[in-house]
């Protein structure tokens, strides 16, 4: 008999929410279509890309941590300023990480994330906190910069002040 009425329920359930439509999503919340994954970023362009984000931290006044990761968000290279606060050092990478990985800015999760779509919070791989930007280069995703030890908004200024820098 319990089986009948849990069957009964689970029908019922299933048949008022198919009646419900989703709510249309915020232009923040909207997909924008990804971009493909191109070959690695080398080295020397990972290089040149901390030389600038460390340029433009001193500029601002500001101590800060910058990570340069390959599409699968693995680290490339790596710089920190001195008496930087350490927890400055994991989030860099994290922020590159995700962004590579995502291929998307974490600004943008972060935004999402602040808009109410808490989804991307169910995941390990999502750090929804600016400073993480991916590096494309003729459309293609071949990295992402992560900076950290400012507030999100410039962690997310100086890597995108950095990327300004490429070729």
């Amino acid at each position: 008999m319990k089986p009948v009425i849990l069957a009964a329920a689970l029908s019922g359930l299933a048949s008022t929410a198919g009646a419900q439509t989703a709510p249309s999503p915020t232009p923040a919340q909207a997909s924008a279509p990804l971009r493909a994954y191109g070959e690695p970023i080398r080295l020397e362009t990972a290089q040149a890309l901390l030389t600038a984000a460390l340029q433009a931290a001193r500029d601002a006044d500001l101590l800060m941590a910058i990570a340069v990761v390959e599409p699968s968000g693995e680290l490339v290279a790596f710089a920190r300023m001195d008496d930087v606060q350490y927890v400055s050092l994991t989030l860099a990478q994290d922020k590159a990480r995700s962004s590579a990985r995502f291929r998307q800015a974490t600004m943008t999760q972060q935004e999402r994330v602040m808009d109410g779509r808490i989804v991307l919070l169910g995941t390990a791989e999502a750090l929804p906190l600016g400073g993480g930007v991916p590096i494309v280069v003729e459309g293609r995703v071949i990295g992402a910069i992560g900076v950290s030890g400012g507030s999100a908004a410039q962690d997310h200024e100086i890597a995108e002040i950095a990327i300004a820098t490429l070729p």
